[in-house]
């Protein structure tokens, strides 16, 4: 039931898997490569380009399955020398990467064939899948040389999944060519969301293959706070549906209303163990418990099942050796005590109902790969579960299927999308909610002393809360305490615009479901108040590094994306040096734009100084037609945190 389960890591890979190219195994049969193709130095179309993709080939079969790929990158600058660096992802488990064969072709027509090593390096990938990747570095490259390299890429046998053509590319594509030749056991839906190049035809089946040609595809530039790469690429995206009659259905909502009256029935049969359920709720909850300490136990004791979805990949023999079986019922995740994140979530929801609290199942689109749109009638986009629970009137939307996701709030990524709440019928839409910006927040408390040469020295706690927590546990999950100490040192790196010293001095905790995750720091920021004689320039926005970077670009080609609201609240006190006092500090500032909320306020007080600064984003998707008024709001935070407070030191008695 392939709509049910998580986005698989083989799904991922065959996105990315597509993004470069071969034909053959054979050395001979090399493309012909013409004299304008040699003596190009610049594109028209991409005129400050530092390369371009002259060709792209990607012919795939889903029957092997196995896809080969070609690719022929022209190098016009020597910025453009960095693209004979090749990276092919590919998930080791389920696939193989082979027959790689590249060369170097001169200006003057001479050849470098590419004989040195493949290395293999792990790589992380959208929502943080890790991937490993075949690497290599093309022989004796020059501006002016052309490099073309190929491979072949074989999937699992008998192992047929959703796949994509990304004809956008982080380079300008004069042209291309694609194929797919169908597995012929499953309907075939096919689409391109966000439309084709200018000038290019659909795709089209002839002889049992479907086939799309391109050309001058522009370049695919990525930008700060955007959405998803692949909500924005040329793409064409193919849908297998193993019901023919839903695969050949063109009314969206005769689509939906049969595929949700299907899934209903799959989950009803999935959950359907009463006994069962009515048996470990007694375990889970008193006979005196509200419903909503009942609820609150089931959480609590669902989530404490193993869930295998956040694993890190194991490799064949370790799956051999562990033996997990698959669940057939609610009652097999609970007796065995394991199952995926989908799995624990319908187990949620049995366990909810055995105890007598009305619970519904919904299934969601989730936003950060792209965005759902159910006139494509992709099932598969449908690719995570959330439980609707109905408690003194109010709607609560759950996933403890999510790990660490505290009771109440979901991952980032299923919050304001849209899902199909399932019932016998066929189901309804449902919009999951939007948290509001104080449910995510980070706080950074500093308890800091200023030495005589302006440096700032003491203990900074942060503790993220809500959306800022979930994510940094999710990311971390997999690692170990030297990786997670390093990964919390960078973020505070990040925060603060100069270099600092940093060394974590606690052990947050990582493994839990809490709101909260806290660092604690030992803090030292050389040079940071200016200083000249009697007298100190501290700027007020010690944590405003990020700030300082976000949106100082003119034009803006994407719409801003923020994954989800949040504040940040700073709370500094920095005690002086004795002979030191304050002279002036700048005026608070409040600039309040309802989405955008910004404030900063300094104090001298008992040989202190006290800053204080609140960030608020409420937004999600802005349109660009709004990003002058947004980055108006950042230069305004950039122009508060630059304000300068006036130290002086005092005179010495007369006399000494």
């Amino acid at each position: 039931m392939p709509a049910l389960s998580r986005t698989s890591i083989q799904g991922l890979v065959a996105v990315f898997a597509l993004c470069s190219g071969t034909l053959s195994a054979r050395a001979d049969d090399w493309l012909p490569i013409s004299a304008d193709e040699l003596k190009m130095s610049s594109e028209p179309r991409a005129p400050s380009a530092p390369a371009i993709l002259l060709y792209r080939q990607v012919d795939r079969d889903d029957n092997g399955p196995m896809e080969t790929n070609y690719a022929r990158i022209k190098i016009l600058t020597e910025e453009g020398r960095k693209f004979a660096d090749i990276e092919i992802p590919f998930d080791k488990a389920t696939e193989r990467v082979h027959g790689i064969q590249a060369r170097t072709i001169h200006p003057d027509g001479g050849i470098v064939n590419f004989n040195g090593t493949v290395y293999e390096k792990p790589i992380v990938q959208a929502r943080g899948v890790k991937l490993l990747a075949k690497t290599f570095t093309m022989p004796e490259v020059q501006v002016g040389s052309v490099i073309e390299y190929r491979y072949k890429h074989d999937f699992e046998s008998h192992y047929v999944f959703n796949s994509n053509w990304i004809l956008s590319q982080g380079l300008f594509t004069k042209s291309a060519k694609f194929s797919l030749s169908p597995y012929r056991e499953f309907g075939l839906r096919f689409s391109w969301p966000a439309g084709l190049p200018p000038d290019t035809a659909p795709p089209k089946e002839e002889h049992g293959k479907i086939r799309l040609e391109t050309h001058d595809v522009p370049a695919f530039v990525t930008e700060e706070y955007m959405p998803p790469e692949n909500e924005s690429k040329f793409r064409v995206d193919f849908i297998y549906i193993a019901d023919t009659f839903a695969s050949l259905e063109k009314d969206p909502k005769v689509f939906w209303k049969r595929y949700g009256k299907r899934t209903y029935g799959l989950v009803n049969d999935f959950v359907d163990k009463r006994r069962a359920m009515a048996d470990a709720v007694a375990q889970i909850t008193a006979p005196g418990d509200t419903p909503e300490v009942k609820l609150r136990k089931i959480y609590e004791r669902t989530q404490r099942i193993r869930n295998t979805s956040f694993e890190r990949q194991k490799s064949q023999q370790e799956q051999d050796r562990e033996n997990l079986k698959s669940a057939r019922s609610v009652e097999d995740v609970w007796t065995r005590g394991y199952g995926d994140g989908n799995q624990i979530a319908w187990l949620f929801l049995a366990l909810v109902r055995a105890a007598g609290i009305q619970a519904d199942p919904l299934i969601v689109s989730t936003r950060d790969v792209h965005f759902f749109n159910p006139n494509i009638m992709n099932p598969n986009d449908l690719n995570s579960n959330v439980v609707i629970v109905t408690l003194d009137g109010k709607e609560l939307y759950l996933d403890p299927g999510t790990e660490f996701a505290p009771f109440g709030i979901l991952p980032w990524s299923e919050t304001a999308v849209r899902g199909l709440r399932l019932d016998k019928d066929g189901g309804t839409w449902a919009n999951t909610p939007l948290p509001d910006p104080n449910a995510s927040r980070i706080e950074r408390k500093a308890r800091l002393k200023l030495t005589s040469s302006g440096s700032l020295e003491g203990k900074v706690t942060v503790t993220y809360t809500g959306q800022e927590a979930l994510w940094r546990r999710h990311e971390e999950r997999n690692e170990d305490e030297a990786d997670r100490k390093q990964f919390l040192e960078n973020q505070i790196k990040a925060d603060i615009p100069s270099g600092i010293e940093v060394e974590l001095s606690n052990r947050p905790n990582w493994n839990s479901a809490s709101a909260a995750l806290v660092a604690e720091y030992d803090l030292k920021v050389p040079g940071w108040a200016a200083t000249a004689g009697q007298r100190a320039l501290l700027p007020v926005g010690l944590f405003g590094a990020q700030e300082k970077r976000t949106f100082l670009h003119a034009a803006r080609i994407h719409p801003l994306y923020f994954s989800f609201p949040h504040q940040s609240a700073d709370d500094v006190a920095i005690e002086l040096p004795a002979n030191w006092q304050v002279s002036s500090v700048p005026k608070p500032r409040n600039d309040n734009r309802t989405t955008l909320i910004y404030s900063v306020s300094t104090e001298g007080k008992n040989g202190s100084l006290l800053l204080n600064r609140d960030l608020t984003v409420n937004m999600t998707l802005v349109n660009i037609k709004y990003y002058e008024s947004v980055q108006d709001f950042f230069q305004a935070v950039r122009a508060g945190d630059e304000e300068q407070v006036i130290l002086l030191a005092a005179k010495p008695a007369a006399g000494h």
